[in-house]
């Protein structure tokens, strides 16, 4: 049985930084793995994702301010976000999936919120 389970986020001033992470359980790390955040009103949108062999993508949003990483041998996912925006609060999802997305598995969101 697959399980997600994120950790991390909360709320920070504008300009500052959250490190969220999501441990993952019952899968190979064979899997790719991302993060996708979706605020109020809008639909869910990737922020970054890299693959089992490290290779990384990021949103627009996110370039030049978040990094992704994984620890293949903790099956878990980071995201370092630095310098961070108001326009950057919203729910974040941790996300796993094969690489032909047949199988995909979502965490239950962290909430991050930018405010003064």
């Amino acid at each position: 049985q697959v399980q997600l389970v994120e950790s991390g986020g909360g709320l920070v001033q504008p300009g500052g930084s959250l490190r969220l992470s999501c441990a993952a359980t019952g899968i190979f790390s064979t899997y790719d793995m991302g993060w996708y955040r979706q605020a109020p009103g809008k639909q869910r949108e990737l922020v970054a994702a890299i693959t089992s062999g490290g290779r990384v993508n990021y949103a627009d949003s996110g370039k030049g301010r978040f990094t992704i990483s994984r620890d293949n041998a903790k099956n878990t996912v980071y995201l370092q976000m630095n310098s961070l925006k108001p326009e950057d609060t919203a729910v974040y999802y941790c996300n796993v999936h094969t690489t032909n997305w047949v199988l995909d598995y979502w965490g239950q969101g962290t909430q991050v919120t930018v405010s003064s």
